[in-house]
């Protein structure tokens, strides 16, 4: 547990994603990341020196999903806890019966969050994106759209004058896994129909099958994306690079 919030503090201090104040919506879908990410901050919460919020906050997707061992994770934690009901999956798979889902589906469930959050009158939202994901996303722009990029550590989002985080970016996927065993936690089923079957997938695959070869791949990517030439993501810390567990 102090590794890894120590992790989480490093990347949160690098990019100064918390300020004292901060009123901090943790996004928790029931997967892996974002109980880690939940418990981290919730860590985290009880010796940083500059006092912020946190709540937890749930899109039920209608998929008939069970977040009651979330619940109870929050209560453990001293988290208060949100559930916002919702009709999106439904709309998608049995109204639209879209092709290609998980577009629509992640702009509603970004709404959804986006509008919980204001009603509730937080400032950030924190999301549990690790190491991993960056250098999948980062590869998924250039095979997909041919342009480098990535989403960012911190984002401020104009429109909703919401700023989204991701403080486990130094924390490598196998290590979030290892971390929810030992914790025991709660991780619940995705009944998404697609799930498993989207491009990040096949990317993730690749990126597993090139490290093969290519050993210090995903360093390196994430290494060029702090360097150059993807200025939000210059630390302002001194970076060390975190390794697998």
């Amino acid at each position: 547990m102090q590794k890894m919030t120590g992790l989480v503090r490093r990347c949160v201090d690098d990019y100064d994603m918390i300020h004292a104040g901060d009123k901090i919506a943790v996004g928790v879908s029931g997967g892996k990341d974002s109980l880690v990410l939940l418990v981290l901050l919730a860590s985290l919460r009880k010796y940083y020196n500059k006092p912020f919020e946190l709540e937890a906050i749930t899109i039920d997707m209608g998929l008939g999903m069970d977040y009651s061992p979330v619940q109870a994770l929050c209560d453990q934690w001293e988290v208060p806890y949100t559930t916002v009901k919702t009709q999106i999956a439904p709309i998608i798979f049995e109204h639209r019966k879209e092709k290609n889902p998980c577009s629509m589906c992640s702009k509603m469930r970004r709404g959804a969050l986006n509008q919980a959050i204001l009603d509730k009158g937080f400032n950030k939202l924190a999301l549990g994106h690790h190491y991993d994901d960056a250098v999948e996303t980062f590869v998924m722009n250039l095979l997909y759209e041919g342009r480098i990029g990535c989403f960012q550590p911190v984002t401020d989002l104009d429109r909703t004058g919401i700023t989204q985080i991701r403080p486990m970016l130094y924390i490598h996927e196998k290590t979030v896994d290892n971390f929810a065993k030992r914790m025991e936690l709660p991780v619940i089923e995705n009944r998404c129909p697609v799930d498993k079957e989207t491009k990040r997938e096949e990317v993730k695959q690749l990126v597993y099958d090139l490290s093969q070869t290519y050993p210090a791949l995903k360093e390196r990517i994430f290494g060029a994306m702090q360097r150059y030439p993807l200025p939000e993501w210059e630390p302002h810390g001194r970076y060390k690079r975190p390794k697998e567990q």
